[in-house]
């Protein structure tokens, strides 16, 4: 994934390095900077104490001296102060996603757009906060650019890995490229390039096959079609393969093929799934928080998912707090734009419908957005008071539920004890965080509840809920 951004850093401002507006305060500095080096200090400083004695003990000759130490690191700072430095920055990450906890590189590779060489550089990129990049570093210096025939004396290719340790999307860039004067005593520093963002998904945890059985017919649609009928309206023809038996020869669609077809029997599946996540924050009070254990809710949701779509399943994803889920919008100029959750949306089991997900790309699409979801405060509408104020959400008919909950309120609670008829199985894996008369009023109303901490593996709990099952039957 390659993306390139090509920079006169003489007309560059900060508005114009940063393209996300929550960039500021999250990146390390990335602004344009002028200094001297310890050389240009220690002239500076010499200077100022050699024209303080000249000043003082009227000594001309030494009051030029001094007055030569003095301007010389001044013109160095005018000098890489207006000195153009014109260069084209592109940034690649592979892989492109990551998985929080495991290593991505960067690549940035950097070309020189003067047709000046440019000496004495150094470059060190900036991250948001959780993103570790290397300290500032030289280098190698660039030949002048090539009319039409970039080459490789004009470029300079430098790589590092990042490690980030939680899920996010997080800003990675500008580039800063520094440099000094011919005598190096001034350094400046310039942001080169925009920032470009670097998901970082939740962990998924591999699930074990022999967990909550919910291929057993238990409210999940399996249909099986065996086409024996020739005269079928679903059956399937395909080429003759060498080998095939002659029985199997299709003998009315060999007449319209013109060529010899065979039946071939045809199974198809259909079983579908539900996950409900609680990205709610405080069920118990307005401003109540819990990271650790929302992580580990994400973590397990992330992880079921996967399970699930691999096995073949439609998997609906509701969420109790307003969709974030939703599929990104693309607008002019900006590679993607996120759903906003506040846009009136409602979300929770009497608000938006599900975003269904199928397939290996589902499973790519759900981490990737599940990379950015948050706990919000849920949202209470001047409606919500009203009986029937809000439409349900249309689930269809029973299939297997797996309920994440974190910290539930009372009406999501309701909400979930009147789900339960259309769940088979409806298992609600609740953290220590959910109020006891919650988890109570659930089991009350069928869910089986598998408790769990911020610190439970995944595949434990998982594990859990099968035995669970398997005591009850």
């Amino acid at each position: 994934m390659g993306m390139q951004t090509q920079v006169d850093v003489t007309q560059m401002t900060m508005t114009q390095s940063m393209t996300r507006s929550d960039l500021t305060g999250a990146t390390r500095r990335a602004h344009r900077m002028v200094r001297p080096t310890l050389r240009g200090a220690v002239f500076l400083g010499v200077g100022a104490v050699l024209f303080v004695l000249a000043w003082t003990y009227d000594e001309r000759d030494l009051l030029f001296v001094a007055g030569l130490l003095l301007l010389v690191p001044l013109a160095a700072l005018g000098y890489v102060l207006v000195h153009p430095l014109r260069v084209e920055v592109s940034r690649s990450f592979m892989p492109g996603t990551v998985s929080a906890g495991l290593s991505a590189t960067v690549t940035i590779q950097i070309q020189n757009l003067a047709p000046a060489p440019l000496l004495g550089l150094r470059w060190r990129d900036t991250a948001a906060r959780g993103v570790d990049v290397p300290p500032s570093q030289p280098l190698r210096g660039l030949a002048p650019a090539r009319v039409r025939r970039p080459g490789a004396a004009d470029t300079a290719r430098v790589s590092y890995q990042v490690r980030p340790p939680r899920r996010g999307v997080y800003p990675v860039g500008p580039l800063m490229v520094g440099r000094t004067d011919p005598f190096g005593l001034a350094y400046s520093e310039w942001p080169a390039g925009s920032p470009h963002d670097l998901t970082v998904t939740p962990t998924v945890t591999p699930l074990p096959g022999n967990g909550v059985s919910i291929t057993r017919g238990e409210g999940s649609r399996h249909e099986r079609l065996s086409h024996l009928n020739n005269d079928s309206d679903e059956l399937i023809a395909r080429e003759y393969r060498p080998g095939d038996p002659m029985r199997r020869v299709n003998w009315p669609a060999t007449a319209r093929h013109g060529e010899i077809m065979v039946r071939q029997e045809e199974q198809r599946s259909h079983p579908e799934a539900r996950i409900i996540l609680d990205t709610t924050r405080g069920g118990r009070g307005t401003g109540l928080g819990h990271d650790a254990e929302f992580e580990r809710a994400v973590e397990l949701a992330a992880s079921i998912a996967v399970h699930l779509l691999d096995g073949g399943f439609r998997l609906d994803v509701v969420e109790l707090g307003p969709c974030q889920l939703l599929p990104a919008r693309t607008r002019a100029g900006d590679a993607r734009v996120q759903h906003d959750p506040d846009d009136g949306r409602w979300g929770g089991l009497r608000g938006d419908d599900p975003v269904s997900f199928t397939g290996p790309e589902g499973a790519l699409a759900l981490i990737d957005a599940l990379a950015s979801v948050v706990q919000r405060d849920r949202v209470v509408h001047a409606t919500d008071d009203t009986p029937g104020s809000r439409r349900p959400v249309t689930l269809g008919r029973q299939i297997p539920a797996f309920a994440v909950l974190v910290d539930i309120g009372s009406a999501d609670t309701t909400d979930l004890v009147a789900l339960r008829g259309l769940c088979q199985p409806a298992v609600a894996f609740v953290l220590d965080t959910v109020d006891s008369s919650a988890v109570e009023r659930l089991s009350d109303a069928g869910w089986q509840c598998v408790p769990l901490t911020a610190t439970t593996p995944v595949d434990t709990a998982w594990a859990q809920a099968g035995q669970d099952r398997a005591e009850a039957r």
